[in-house]
């Protein structure tokens, strides 16, 4: 028996359109063991959600969708499942709290039977043992007088609430998985760290494993324990959140960090120059590189493999990392500063 949860292989997403093809994932790879906290972060637009859409096979049914590679859930290839099988699958082994909350909920029926419908389809329960389930799953994420509020709509609740609802929903049937993609998007900072702490609770009660899809290096630092790093469509760097944060080895995730202000840091921000590689109009070597300060002929030419480093399970995918080019001299050499325009 393996050791994890879900082990993706080369998953491929391309959406065929009249611009070209759209390469949003292009070969991620990824390993989430039970009760862990799985952590993909990336700019906008670098594949985070499609990655997490294809894991539910909710993109790739279309024509124009083009889904291949290999999903293992329990060693079961869920690529591999019909759409029936899938829908046994969905919300009662991996659930998925999605971005919007208010989207995610319908506002024509009440929160308590939108939780309940979901014992009541995969577990066959009553409707009354049902909704019972449904105010208990309200009461264990902490909204308050859950009797009430499993009556009240949508609209009667605050946003997070809502990413409240959303998350007892996805809890309902004892998944093994929960797939969060961006669930602090919108809240502000007080109802974000009680979302994360639900989450952090709710993995120690339970073990149920988290993949969380997000852009905010905050919540990967306080909640994770690995981290992949995505980059227009591929995995470019993955490690623990020591790794990540300690030592990165990737420029991209070093440009990451330092785009963002660090506590007891009085340091200027160095913004990423550039901007990413169109994704139906790839280029042939590194798609980092015509942003990478340490660029060399090699990174424009020949795309690099994901690299073990001196740290066990801390995988790298750059050029630099095979030369054997030292972290201080990273650290130390000049960002390429844009020419100046008059």
């Amino acid at each position: 028996m393996s050791e994890y949860i879900m082990e993706v292989n080369d998953l491929k997403t391309h959406f065929h359109t009249k611009q070209g093809i759209v390469k949003a994932v292009d070969g991620v790879n990824l390993r989430i063991k039970p009760g862990e906290i799985l952590a993909v972060v990336g700019e906008s637009g670098c594949g985070k959600s499609v990655t997490s859409q294809s894991i539910m096979r909710i993109v790739g049914q279309k024509k124009s969708e083009q889904l291949s590679g290999e999903v293992f859930y329990h060693g079961e290839d869920l690529l591999q499942k019909t759409e029936a099988e899938m829908r046994k699958i969905r919300g009662k082994h991996i659930s998925m709290v999605f971005q919007d909350p208010m989207t995610s909920l319908n506002p024509a029926y009440n929160v308590g039977t939108q939780i309940a419908e979901m014992p009541q389809i995969h577990e066959n329960k009553p409707k009354k043992a049902a909704w019972q389930r449904a105010v208990e799953m309200l009461k264990k994420v902490g909204i308050p007088s859950p009797d009430k509020r499993a009556s009240q709509y949508p609209h009667q609740y605050s946003g997070g609430m809502r990413q409240r609802g959303v998350i007892a929903m996805s809890l309902s049937c004892d998944p093994d998985l929960i797939i969060a993609d961006e669930p602090t998007t919108a809240l502000d900072v007080t109802i974000q760290a009680q979302v994360l702490d639900l989450l952090r609770r709710l993995r120690d009660e339970t073990g149920t494993a988290i993949m969380l899809v997000t852009h905010d290096l905050g919540v990967v630092a306080e909640l994770c324990d690995r981290v992949a790093v995505m980059y227009a469509g591929k995995i470019v760097e993955e490690g623990t959140s020591e790794d990540i944060f300690d030592r990165p080895k990737h420029p991209y995730t070093q440009g990451l960090l330092h785009s963002v202000p660090r506590p007891g840091h009085a340091e200027r921000l160095q913004p990423i120059e550039g901007q990413p590689p169109s994704l139906h109009d790839l280029p042939e070597g590194c798609r980092f590189a015509d942003r990478c300060p340490f660029v060399m002929e090699q990174c424009r030419n020949e795309q690099p493999d994901l690299l073990t480093t001196e740290t066990p399970g801390h995988t790298v995918a750059c050029w630099l990392e095979k030369e054997g080019v030292e972290d201080d001299n990273r650290r130390t050499r000049p960002r390429q500063q844009p020419e100046e325009t008059f």
